[in-house]
């Protein structure tokens, strides 16, 4: 289940992006600070989750191997 978080930005884009009109500039100028500040918190989350998701998937998984139990009559060394 996805963290409140991301839920509450995804939530938010549509309304962001709705008061930017295509074509104007008219907003063009320098963020305001609580902006600011919420789009480097959302990019940092954004990026934790990008480095726990790659570092979950690349560590290797310790499963015992079952095999070592069995005994191979045709293999020499094994049984």
């Amino acid at each position: 289940m996805a963290p409140s978080g991301v839920i509450l930005l995804l939530l938010l884009l549509p309304v962001a992006a709705a008061g930017v009109t295509p074509g104007s500039c008219s907003g063009c100028g320098p963020l305001s600070l609580p902006m600011l500040a919420w789009l480097m918190a959302a990019d940092a989350v954004v990026s934790l989750l990008i480095i726990a998701v790659v570092f979950v998937c690349a560590c290797p998984h310790h499963r015992p191997t079952l095999e070592d139990d069995k005994v191979y009559i045709n293999m020499p060394g094994r049984g």
